[in-house]
Formats: structure tokens, C-alpha cells, sequence
């Protein structure tokens, strides 16, 4: 009997395949990609809530947009295909290369140090050149910022503040003390950004409720 990952990919063949569903059998990686987004926000939202049946709900949206772009690239022509099977053989190799601590008998060190030799692995390993390599530009502002910001310092360099307009200078700023105080701004300003938005949902209720009588 198939686990329910393999009835999942089994699925998606048959979403795919002809005679499945049209809209599927469209669908690319490019046309794809707001969706990807837009599960990615909906798990984060789930667990901003706490919401942990959301969770589990949502969790199963963005694996099927992982299963969704596998089995697109696996329809590609020979010596470019792979499917889902490969994604999954390249994350354990990465994992087990990237944990010498746990597979290979490696002294583990503290939590810090283990991030620094993930991160110094992955330079290594992609050859990377600068300190900026591989940080997607596409990514929302203030945790592009904050990316920045940490690797330029990982890699010791100060440059100075960008002068671009005295609002971006001023968020910048912000991002940069963030990363300081080691908070994620993206979080901080999301968990305020939730907060005001109860406030004006209150705040419409007191409306709505009119002058007591």
C-alpha cells in the first residue's frame, strides 16, 4: 500500500498526465509562482495564529506546490528532467554534508557556531564570490534589508548608510538596529502590523455599537 506522500506524487501524475485536469496540465513553473508565494504567507499566518489544524492544512497547500514543480521538471527533455524523487535525494545529501556533527562525528559546538559553518559550507559549496551571493533579491523589503545587513557584517564590512530618499534611509536605519538587537524586523513590524489591524477591527465595532443609551 502507497504512504500518503507516494499517493500524493501519484496524484499529481495524474493531474498531469493526459486526460487529467486541464488546468493543472497548463500550469509552469512561471505561472505557478504566486501561488508558491501565496502558501508560503498563508503557513506563516497559520502559525502567527497558532492555528495548528490551519497549519496542517497549509503545510499540505505548499507541499503540493513543491510536488507541483517536481513533476513540471520532470517533463522536461532528457538530461533536464528531474522529479520529485531527486529533490528529495539532493535535500538528504545536503543535510547529512551539512551535519558532520550529527553523521560524521564532528565536534557540534554551540548553536552559533553550527549556523556559521552551515553558512561557510554553503559559500564553499556554491562558490560564492561576495558577501551578497544568493540572497534573493525578490524577497520583501525589510527582510532583504536585514539579509543584507547580516551578511555584510558576517563578511566584517561596514559600508557606509545608502543615500537613496529620507524615507528609505530612515527604514534602513531601523532594519540595521534590528539586526543589532538580533530581532527579525519582518516579524516585529508583521506582529504590529496584525496588532493595528485588531485595533481598527475594534475600533469599527465601537462605531457600529453607536452612542449608549
Amino acid at each position: 500500500m502507497s504512504s500518503p506522500l507516494e499517493r500524493a506524487v501519484e496524484v499529481m501524475d495524474r493531474l498531469r498526465s493526459p486526460g487529467g485536469c486541464a488546468w493543472d496540465a497548463a500550469q509552469t513553473h512561471e505561472s505557478l509562482t504566486r501561488y508558491l508565494l501565496e502558501e508560503a504567507y498563508e503557513v506563516i499566518e497559520a502559525i502567527e495564529t497558532g492555528d495548528l489544524a490551519l497549519l496542517r492544512e497549509e503545510l499540505g497547500d505548499l507541499l503540493l506546490q513543491v510536488l507541483f514543480h517536481a513533476r513540471i521538471a520532470q517533463e522536461r527533455p532528457s538530461g533536464e528532467a528531474f522529479g520529485i524523487d531527486e529533490v528529495a535525494g539532493d535535500l538528504v545529501e545536503k543535510l547529512v554534508r551539512r551535519h558532520p556533527h550529527v553523521f560524521a562525528g564532528a565536534d557540534a559546538g554551540t548553536a552559533e557556531q553550527l549556523n556559521e559553518t552551515w553558512e561557510r559550507q554553503k559559500v564553499e559549496e556554491k562558490g560564492r564570490t561576495s558577501a551578497v551571493d544568493g540572497v534573493p533579491l525578490a524577497q520583501p523589503a525589510l527582510a532583504l534589508a536585514a539579509k543584507l545587513v547580516s551578511r555584510a557584517r558576517r563578511a566584517g564590512l561596514e559600508p557606509p548608510p545608502p543615500e537613496t530618499d529620507e524615507i528609505g534611509e530612515r527604514l534602513f536605519a531601523v532594519v540595521a538596529d534590528a539586526v543589532t538587537a538580533g530581532v527579525d524586523p519582518e516579524a516585529a513590524l508583521r506582529r504590529t502590523a496584525r496588532a493595528f489591524r485588531a485595533a481598527i477591527v475594534a475600533a469599527e465595532a465601537g462605531q457600529n455599537k453607536g452612542p449608549s443609551q
